[in-house]
């Protein structure tokens, strides 16, 4: 069974994404027209759909709650990564707007580079410390612009594991526009593939979304303290999800 469904949901991740080119490049086209509104929502429209049926091929059962903390307006949604499906699952469970910041070897992936640059995702190279500013830029500027903004402030998958080190990087795009941080909690989504592995099993996956943590008017202290506070709250509701 796993073989089969495996193989299924490989098929279907890559056939999909030929079958919609004609939809890419009309999406292409709004994009060069100027028309905003039109082109986000056909790019998240598309995109969730595809992402929707990766998760219900990979027999993800998900649970999500808190969605009521997401406050109007822009904001940093700061994740834990248990996995590869942390992406699928924040791509269709927040209901906004949200470009992800993520690591510079998904460029390699064809069909995933076109499809995620026109959801104005950030790529970032860690190991590139003046490309990582730019990247950074590049994203408070989409929160200026009113978009919300994912990043898995740990940088690598911990295969459910305990978590790493937040990095402060990754949420000073927060403090520096002064937009709220919603702490996100994934449970479960490393079960659907490990670490390592290409193969899909079925898992019951849990989200919380927690309060908004508010950036404005921090002081130097707090800024520098807020990564590991972030983290704390993250591993707590680990913790209750776990038991």
């Amino acid at each position: 069974m796993t073989t089969m469904r495996t193989i299924i949901w490989f098929l279907y991740f890559w056939l999909y994404l030929i079958f919609v080119l004609p939809e890419y490049w009309r999406v292409k086209r709004l994009e060069k027209s100027g028309d905003t509104l039109k082109y986000d929502e056909a790019v998240r429209r598309d995109v969730h759909k595809w992402a929707s049926h990766l998760l219900k091929l990979a027999g993800a059962k998900i649970h999500t709650e808190g969605k009521e903390n997401i406050p109007n307006g822009p904001v940093v949604f700061v994740a834990n990564h248990q996995g590869d499906f942390v992406i699928t699952l924040m791509r269709t469970q927040m209901d906004k707007p949200n470009p992800l910041i993520a690591k510079k070897e998904i460029q390699k992936i064809p069909m995933i580079r076109s499809w995620m640059t026109r959801l104005r995702c950030i790529f970032m190279d860690r190991e590139n410390a003046r490309q990582s500013m730019d990247s950074l830029k590049q994203a408070q500027e989409l929160l200026k612009q009113g978009y919300s903004v994912v990043v898995f402030p740990e940088g690598t998958r911990n295969n459910g594991g305990e978590l790493g080190e937040f990095k402060a990087g990754a949420i000073r795009i927060a403090t520096r526009t002064g937009v709220p941080i919603v702490p996100v909690c994934i449970e479960g989504s490393h079960r659907l593939m490990g670490k390592g592995s290409l193969w899909i099993h079925p898992a019951q996956v849990s989200i919380k979304i927690l309060p908004p943590v508010q950036t404005e008017e921090l002081s130097k202290e707090q800024i520098r303290a807020l990564p590991e506070q972030l983290r704390q709250m993250v591993t707590e509701e680990l913790e209750q999800l776990k038991a």
